[in-house]
């Protein structure tokens, strides 16, 4: 059991809003912010950063239309900066965009490193200490309790640690209420973040330190982890650590390392036991992917596959898991493969028929299937969904919904959007012969219009599934154009993703089989919550 350090609070503040957005790749309607505002105060994260209201009209709107009643028990953040040189507080127009924002908290960055300073700033090193101070004492002054992010602190720590330090102290002159230690560029080690955040709160005492990290060596999550082991209590970066270059720290990977591994409360049981799904959500409206192998929240974090692995899993999930995949609303999978055993195949099926008994005669038949396909290049740890339907076949006798009787496929040229291929499908149906054709943009596209028109005929239901991914892989480059193929598609509708497999030596023919198998299991989940 981890020690527990339930006298320290710390606070996370989540900065996928305005960090987050910088990352390539990322770009947020203001109904994608407010969609991940209420995510993140679902989990209940202390502070959610939305945004600079002086940056862009975007942000403006947002601002507006940001109910802080919406987030509780998160409290939104304004960002900005210190004032620019040469000017007042009074007349910079960065300044009064934050204290314009309704919200009761702002964080500002000013530098804190000598050279930054004097390179990129242009102005003397009093200058800028009286931009820092000035900068928070105003904002204080009229009524905002400041964060005051230290922008390249340990960078300037190792260059100028007198310099460094006094510009945490100018912070907390004007009032600041947390200094923010920033890794702008990525590069510190563990314990150099240790003994420089160490020595700051040596030097500020009765400062609250807070720790910022972006990802640029791959260890912004350790550095966060280990400022807070030498006196940080208040931990910036992203739920799925989107960010410029290499990323920010990955705050799924700390609360959970923090709050299961050092025992200290971040979030309620509550919400950590909703951290996947949330981070999965989140991921849908950033547009990206999370890593399958990603810490507690990826789809392979839990995952086994050698067959010896998941016999001792099963018996103890110690033997291969430190928590319980539920705690962190992780679910463990067991993967199919010619190297799973019957304990692994039998835990599978258990989950399509919990009565399954791992001594009867249909394990052999069904191990003898999967490794036979496999033989063939099927793939079913990915393809989860069409191990069910072979399943259901061979346990049940489960008759098809449909059974095809032709297609053709054609191509054509000059290529017209929405038109370049044509299909033509022709399926029974309960006896009953259908012929459908559709036009789509390639020939994939247009064989999975003219099977859905053939189909919602009989599954109106179907309407509401589509494909998201599909992926080829050729099985033996040395064969060229005449190797055997396998295609993954991954299909959605508002409730489930699910994937299914197809081979053969033409992709038009395995993007069929791995089609016909996609709808076959909609058919099936749709049956499933009739019975």
């Amino acid at each position: 059991m981890p020690l527990k350090n339930r006298d320290v609070k710390i606070e996370i503040l989540d900065s996928t809003l305005r960090d987050g957005a910088q990352g390539e790749g990322i770009s947020f309607s203001v109904a994608d912010k407010l969609a991940c505002a209420k995510l993140l105060s679902k989990l209940g994260v202390t502070y959610i950063e939305a945004g600079n209201p002086a940056s862009n009209p975007k942000d403006k709107e947002f601002f507006e239309r940001l109910c802080s009643d919406e987030l509780t028990p998160s409290k939104a953040v304004a960002f900005g900066s210190t004032r620019r040189k040469g000017i007042s507080c009074e007349e910079d127009a960065a300044l009064s965009a934050l204290l314009s924002a309704d919200t009761d908290i702002v964080c500002i960055f000013g530098k804190s490193s000598q050279s930054q300073v004097e390179d990129v700033l242009g102005c003397s090193l009093e200058e800028n200490l009286l931009m820092i101070e000035e900068s928070c004492r105003y904002l204080s002054n009229n009524g905002k309790r400041v964060f005051f992010d230290a922008e390249h602190f340990f960078a300037g720590f190792i260059e100028s640690r007198a310099y460094a330090i006094s510009c945490a102290k100018a912070a907390a002159r004007g009032g600041a209420d947390t200094i923010v230690l920033c890794d702008t560029t990525g590069g510190m080690m563990p314990d150099d973040i240790y003994s420089i955040t160490k020595a700051a709160a040596e030097e500020l005492s009765g400062v609250r330190l807070g720790i910022h990290c972006h990802n640029d060596n791959g260890l912004a999550a350790a550095n966060s982890i280990s400022a807070v082991l030498a006196g940080a209590v208040h931990i910036q970066g992203t739920l799925l650590g989107i960010g410029e270059r290499c990323g920010n720290t990955n705050l799924a990977t700390v609360i959970a390392n923090l709050q299961l591994r050092k025992g200290y409360d971040i979030i309620s049981p509550e919400a950590l036991s909703n951290l996947t799904p949330i981070a999965r959500e989140m991921a849908e409206i950033c547009n990206i992917t999370i890593e399958r192998s990603e810490p507690y929240i990826g789809y392979s974090a839990f995952a086994h596959k050698a067959g010896m692995h998941i016999d001792a899993v099963l018996k103890n999930p110690r033997s291969f898991e430190f928590i319980d995949p539920s705690v962190v609303g992780n679910t463990r999978r067991v993967l199919l493969s010619e190297i799973s055993g019957r304990s692994a195949i039998a835990e599978k099926i258990r989950g399509i028929a919990p009565d399954f008994d791992k001594n009867s005669g249909k394990i052999r038949e069904i191990t003898e299937k999967i490794k036979n396909r496999e033989h063939k290049g099927y793939e079913f740890e990915g393809a989860e969904a069409s191990f069910e339907i072979l399943v259901r076949r061979i346990l049940f006798g489960k008759e098809k919904f449909f059974e095809l009787v032709k297609y053709r496929v054609t191509s054509e040229k000059p290529y017209e959007v929405g038109c370049s291929a044509n299909a033509m499908v022709k399926l029974s149906v309960g006896g009953e012969v259908v012929l459908r054709c559709a036009e789509g943009d390639g020939p994939v596209n247009a064989l999975d219009k003219a099977l859905r028109n053939a189909l919602e005929v009989f599954y109106p239901q179907l309407h509401t599934m589509h494909l998201v991914d599909y992926k080829v892989r050729v099985m033996d480059s040395a064969q060229a154009t005449a190797s055997m193929v396998r295609v993954l598609i991954t299909s959605s509708d508002s409730t489930e993703t699910w994937t299914t497999v197809g081979v053969g030596s033409d992709i038009i023919e395995a993007s069929f089989k791995a089609l016909c198998d996609s709808v076959e299991y909609k058919l099936i989940t749709l049956e499933r919550t009739t019975e």
